[in-house]
Parts: structure tokens; C-alpha cells; sequence
């Protein structure tokens, strides 16, 4: 969640490395995801290009591995490149649950997705390398730091990817599992302010936007939460954050201790954020501020000591941002704008060739948990919100400057604002066009998933993340399945 990196937010938990960055660079305070799920988003990264040009709809169609992404026009410049950890960009590592959810968002059925999410402790007050896959591929990047890149005579480009601080896998939820459990130890949860966590306020189930009500469904949250289990269930993210600060910290010192610190630049991002509790639901999925806003740090040569950045800007950012720090010709159809000048404080005149940046960023989100096509327009201090082909389903609209915590859709309110986001949504994506193409994906491969199991497909359907709900009532939802077909 990138309002950790700045305050308010970072009162919750001692971040060490990330003010360190702050200190010596510059923060945005406005950095959001081109789409809120792991694959779509690390697909718009590498690319540069909007979701709906990838078409990389869910977490298992991500972006085509043809793609030239900004690290292989680095390695064609002389650039040594290596990479680490987690890249999930082309499909992600994800269960047939996960696809067949997507597909099946526009079935008119109601089937929870999700383990209920949970706190799990786990150790002791010793206990640092709680995400141990994390760690490895860290000191990995430690060690490349270290022994290789020291050494190396052409510039080079390290990539470090981390899992944390995403929830863990909850097994008691079944074969197919969700990520439901927030996992740390003592000696994280220790530097966490737990007076300063804030309890989100919820809406009532039945006042609750229609999409916002399917995702709290699907997501296992609509039953009762104590206000302690919202607590902890915030505190144990907030702790999984403070051990990913320190990875980020092993890769300063690594930098600090070889002498590269003062030539390197480092730039810290994140795929989505969490709602950890907030609109009734956890995980991502969502263009509220939780899941949608990123952190983005950047520090090293020529970027500016101490400055935050309010412009609004995206992860598509990166790839222009990358090639212009390596001086190496921008491609003209990219989705992006560097962000050199905005950490150089540079005047619009000298802006680069592709022409100023535009005053707005979109995000778009198309996989599961969410029964419609979502699209996001941030600009100024609104966030338009709308939904699948922009009747069938309310839009929404919040003024983030009256109420950041976004309890109220003011789209009623205010229809000239409406009308005129939704005129520059529509001039950037066909939207309803997009919505429409990604409805007939999802048949089509559901359809074809269903053909490649023959007869028995109900039997595997029937053992997917929503076993539970679906053997109810099995009947039922399989005549769900053959109406939408």
C-alpha cells in the first residue's frame, strides 16, 4: 500500500529503509497500479503499455512472451542484466481455480472465492527471515551485488522481485487454497504502533456498491469481523511490510558496502497494494486507495534529496523512465511518460519528445473476484470509477481531497464531473468495446476448459477454492453455468 511510504500512513510502522530513500530521494505521492492483481500489473510494468493493449485480462493471461520489455532493450544497449525472484508477467503461477473464477465472474452466482483472511504468528522474538524465499532471492541479489556487479566493466541492471508482503497461502481452505493468512513473527509485530492502526469504517452490506458487495462475497468478508480481528488482521500486513523494508535495506548496504550506492539509482515500487480490511475486504482487486495506490521511491544521481512528488503517475512509467536514465531511444507508442523530469524538476519545456505528461492516469481491472470489467480514472483530486460497458452498472465518483478514505460515491452529486471524466476515460479506451471482448474471452475459454475435460467437469468444478458453497446447491450453479453459456 503505497500510502505507508508517507504520512499519515508510515506512523503505523518504523520503515527504516524506506526513509532512508526518502532521505537521499524522492517520494510520488500519487503512484498508481495499471491494474490491481499481481500478472496484469507486472505485464504493464515490463511493457509499458495499458492492459487493454496487452490484453493480459487475468492472472494466468499475462503479457506475450514476444514482448520486448525494457530490460531487453537494456541488454541490446550493453546493459548487464539480471534478474531475481518473483516476475509473474507473462502468466502467473496460478490454480485452474484462479482461471476458471475469471471466466465465470459474469455467471449469476454468488460462490465465496476465499479462506476467511486470518492472523497466523509464528516464532519467536529471534525469528527475522519469516518469508524464507523472500530472503534467498535477496541474498542472492546481495551476493550478485557483491561478487559480480563490483567487478563488471559495462553498467548493469538488477532486478529484484519480492513475494512479501503478500498474504500467505491458507491451507485449511482446501486444495485449492487462497492467500488468506497474514503470517509474521514477534520480532516484526514488535515494531508495529498498534494505537495508531485505524479501524476502517464499512458501509452496510445492504448500502454497498453491487460490484463492491460480489468482491466482500467472494473475498469471505461480508460475516462478522471483531474490531480486534480487523486490528490484528492490519497489524500483521503492516509487519509483513516492515520485514520487506528490510530486504530493500540488505540491497542499500549491499550498494553502501561496495561503493556503488553513489552511481546506482533505486527505484522501489510495487505491483497492487492491500486493502487489508478496508471496504469490508482484503487482498487487491479493487481501485480504492488500498489496492490501487503503490509506493514509489527513487534515489541516486540527479534525483532530488527530499522532494515528494503530488503528480499523479502509473507503473507504465517505468519502462520510458528506465530507457531515459540509460539514455537509450524512447519507442513512441509506449503508454507511459518518464518520470526524469518530474526527478529532475524539470520545466514542460524541456519535457520529453512524446509531449507533456497527461494530467490523469488509468488503471483497469479484468480477472476475478470482481463480476464486471473495471476501469479507473485518477485525476486532480477525483477518482471516476466506472464499470462494464458505462450503463449497466452505477459508475462511481469520490472527491479524495473531502474524503480520502472514499465512504462516499458523489457520481449523483455531480454529473457535469461525471460526464466530463467519463468523455476523457473514453478518448483514452473504448471501454464498453474492451468490457465486451473480455466477456466473450472468458466464454470462449471457459468453454474450451470444459470440452478438454469431457464428462467429468462438474466433479472438478465442484473441488475448486468455493467447494464449500458450490456442494450445496450444486445443481443449481451448473444451471447457472448453462444459462450463461
Amino acid at each position: 500500500d503505497g500510502r505507508l511510504t508517507f504520512f499519515p500512513g508510515n506512523q503505523t510502522v518504523d520503515l527504516p529503509s524506506i526513509n532512508f530513500m526518502k532521505r537521499y530521494g524522492t517520494v510520488f505521492l500519487n503512484a498508481y497500479t495499471n491494474s490491481p492483481i499481481c500478472c496484469p500489473s507486472r505485464a504493464a510494468m515490463w511493457s509499458g503499455l495499458f492492459t487493454h493493449l496487452t490484453e493480459s485480462w487475468n492472472n494466468f493471461k499475462g503479457l506475450d512472451p514476444d514482448y520486448v520489455t525494457w530490460m531487453d532493450l537494456m541488454e541490446k544497449h550493453g546493459y548487464h542484466t539480471q534478474k531475481f525472484g518473483k516476475l509473474d508477467y507473462t502468466s502467473g503461477h496460478h490454480s485452474v481455480s484462479n482461471r476458471v473464477e475469471a471466466w465465470t465472474r459474469d455467471v449469476h452466482f454468488l460462490l465465496r472465492q476465499e479462506g476467511r483472511p486470518m492472523v497466523n504468528l509464528t516464532g519467536d522474538r529471534k525469528r527475522v527471515r519469516v518469508m524464507e524465499a523472500d530472503w534467498r532471492n535477496t541474498d542472492k541479489a546481495v551476493n550478485w551485488i557483491k561478487e559480480e556487479a563490483v567487478n563488471l566493466t559495462q553498467p548493469f541492471v538488477l532486478y529484484l522481485g519480492l513475494n512479501l508482503p503478500h498474504p500467505y497461502p491458507s491451507p485449511y481452505a482446501g486444495e485449492n487454497f487462497g492467500s488468506s493468512t497474514f503470517l509474521t513473527s514477534p520480532y516484526w509485530l514488535e515494531k508495529v504502533t498498534y494505537e495508531a492502526i485505524k479501524i476502517p469504517k464499512w458501509s452496510s452490506l445492504s448500502e454497498m456498491h453491487p460490484v463492491d458487495y460480489y468482491s466482500s462475497y467472494t473475498k469471505n468478508c461480508t460475516g462478522e469481523f471483531t474490531e480486534e480481528e480487523v486490528r490484528n488482521i492490519r497489524a500483521f500486513y503492516y509487519a509483513m511490510c516492515a520485514e520487506t523494508d528490510a530486504m530493500l535495506g540488505e540491497i542499500i548496504s549491499a550498494l553502501r558496502d561496495t561503493g556503488l550506492l553513489r552511481k546506482a539509482v533505486v527505484i522501489f515500487t510495487a505491483d497492487h497494494g492491500e486493502l487489508a480490511m478496508e471496504h469490508r475486504q482484503f487482498y487487491k482487486m479493487s481501485m480504492y486507495e488500498g489496492s490501487s495506490h503503490v509506493p514509489l521511491l527513487v534515489m541516486g544521481p540527479g534525483v532530488k534529496e527530499q522532494q515528494e512528488i503530488p503528480n499523479v503517475v502509473s507503473l507504465v512509467d517505468i519502462y520510458p523512465t528506465m530507457l531515459d536514465i540509460a539514455r537509450i531511444p524512447v519507442p513512441q507508442n509506449l503508454s507511459g511518460y518518464s518520470l526524469i523530469p518530474l526527478l529532475h524538476k524539470k520545466t514542460e519545456s524541456e519535457v520529453s519528445p512524446s509531449g507533456p505528461r497527461p494530467s490523469w492516469v488509468l488503471s483497469e481491472f479484468h480477472g476475478c473476484n470482481v463480476n464486471s470489467s473495471v476501469y479507473m480514472l485518477r485525476t486532480g483530486k477525483w477518482k471516476y470509477i466506472a464499470y462494464s460497458d458505462g450503463c449497466s452498472v452505477l459508475p462511481q465518483l469520490f472527491d479524495l481531497t473531502a474524503d480520502p478514505d472514499e465512504l462516499t460515491n458523489v457520481a449523483i452529486k455531480f454529473p457535469l464531473i461525471v460526464r466530463s471524466l467519463d468523455k476523457i476515460l473514453r478518448s483514452i479506451v473504448n471501454y464498453p468495446k474492451v468490457s465486451s471482448s473480455v466477456q466473450e474471452y472468458n466464454k470462449q475459454q471457459f468453454i474450451s476448459w470444459k470440452q478438454s475435460l469431457g464428462q467429468n467437469y462438474s466433479s472438478v468444478i465442484a473441488n475448486l477454492r468455493w467447494h464449500q458453497d458450490w456442494l450445496k446447491e450444486q445443481k443449481k450453479y451448473e444451471n447457472a453455468i448453462d444459462k450463461w453459456l
